[in-house]
């Protein structure tokens, strides 16, 4: 701690920094207020009774990444869920729609003409998600067959489809400012203060299982020391990258001597991110969520049951759709064509690989090799808090797609105000002496 405490300090010390991270705080307190301002039209006693029962589907899912704006369905119910589908459709769009594919080569501008776009597809997805849940409350009741919407009818739908369009597009809004004039990324920092919000109701259960008898002093002591083991595990594979070397040759333009050096090309373990435990959750989850729909049906409960948080089927399904994922979508954002040739353009090259398609094959082959360490890792950390809860009865809220998400962020955002004092000659934030010998 002693180390840090410098670094921590000189974060003060740099008005521009400083006024970045209170706007940062200030438009995530916005959103926090927001996760509480009610969509007329709702029973929230009902709703709060119906997500209660229906944790383990879907709902409970969206409810994580919304902060709780969802069980209360609140102007914010959407969170900024559609905005993340319509950067992801737009991104496998790129690969099949050489328009998109142009524009995405044009730099500035073209990344301009794709926000815009992804800004068209969030409010599409989110005007067509309202209508979809304004009409599943109308069918809806509570435990005790109360019904969650009080008037129903095409004005609680529009009313509904509106707001909660609006409330995403506020969100979108708030992301972007923080992005431009604040610190870290915003819509990270977004989906990041909703998990974290719920922490301290987790923190809550843990000791009240203390106090009741339910969970003894050892195994909390036990749960601790895990979770720490969990957090330090998480934070090592996040930062772990694969460096090939990279040699650039010497070449002349005009008087000046350009190239020479040698550096390397970073390949992350986990480049895919927390988007594989994402999609495969809600895929695994979608069964349980129409189920919960047409509770009548047997064999749809069958179905349900059996693809529960816990069972072995579940397991299975979701480690085998995390490692479809992180192949899949590694393959979306990272081409090795276009970086071996950019790296032949500019007269770079892997010592002992020929320049062109030997080198785009040789990344391709390192690349797939720590993917399968990646989704290793990622299953294990999003598996092994469903064992524990379901198996062990045991509240181990700090493991799965939450932590992986906070985890991320938190390492993002350190890394993005390291580089503020770097560039100012301060004291690092993480390493204070190495960064101060880096920045002057």
């Amino acid at each position: 701690m002693a180390a840090t405490g410098p670094g921590v300090q000189n974060i003060f010390k740099i008005p521009e920094l400083k006024r970045r991270i209170l706007f940062t705080l200030a438009l995530l307190g916005v959103y926090r207020v927001g996760v509480h301002i009610p969509t007329p039209g709702v029973d929230g006693d009902s709703l709060a009774a119906f997500f209660a029962q229906h944790q383990n589907t879907i709902f409970g899912i969206f409810d994580m990444f919304s902060g709780g704006a969802l069980e209360r369905l609140s102007v914010f119910a959407l969170g900024i869920m559609p905005y993340i589908s319509a950067s992801i459709i737009i991104q496998l769009l790129t690969v099949v729609i050489p328009h998109l594919e142009q524009l995405k080569k044009e730099g500035e501008q073209g990344k301009k003409k794709i926000t815009q776009y992804t800004r068209y597809g969030t409010v599409a997805l989110s005007l067509i998600q309202g209508f979809g849940i304004s009409i599943g409350l109308e069918n809806m009741t509570s435990p005790g067959n109360a019904p969650i919407v009080i008037e129903p009818g095409w004005s609680f739908r529009l009313m509904t489809m509106i707001t909660l369009t609006a409330g995403t597009a506020f969100i979108m809004w708030l992301g972007e400012q923080i992005s431009e004039r604040g610190i870290g990324n915003g819509i990270s920092l977004i989906i990041f203060a909703g998990i974290v919000a719920r922490l301290p109701v987790a923190i809550g259960n843990t000791f009240r299982m203390m106090t009741t008898g339910e969970m003894g002093v050892f195994g909390v002591i036990i749960l601790s020391i895990l979770m720490v083991g969990v957090v330090a595990f998480i934070i090592f594979m996040e930062m772990g990258q694969r460096r090939i070397p990279v040699q650039y040759a010497k070449r002349v333009v005009g008087r000046r001597m350009y190239g020479g050096q040698s550096t390397h090309l970073p390949l992350k373990i986990n480049t895919s991110g927390v988007i594989p435990p994402i999609f495969a959750s809600s895929l695994i989850m979608f069964p349980s969520t129409l189920a919960s729909f047409f509770s009548g049906v047997p064999w749809m409960e069958t179905v349900s049951n059996a693809l529960m948080p816990g069972s072995l089927i579940y397991e299975l399904m979701f480690v085998a759709f995390i490692f479809f994922f992180c192949y899949f979508y590694t393959a979306i954002v990272f081409n090795p064509v276009d970086v071996a040739e950019n790296m032949k353009k500019y007269g770079g090259y892997i010592p002992g690989i020929r320049p062109g398609k030997r080198t785009a094959d040789y990344i391709d082959r390192v690349l797939t090799r720590i993917t399968l360490g990646g989704a290793l890792y990622v299953s294990a950390v999003c598996v092994l808090p469903s064992i524990l809860m379901t198996k062990f009865n045991v509240p181990f809220y700090f493991g799965g797609t939450a932590l992986l998400i906070v985890v991320g962020v938190s390492i993002d955002t350190v890394r993005q105000i390291e580089s503020h004092l770097i560039t100012r000659n301060y004291e690092g934030f993480m390493s204070p002496a190495g960064a101060k010998r880096k920045g002057r």
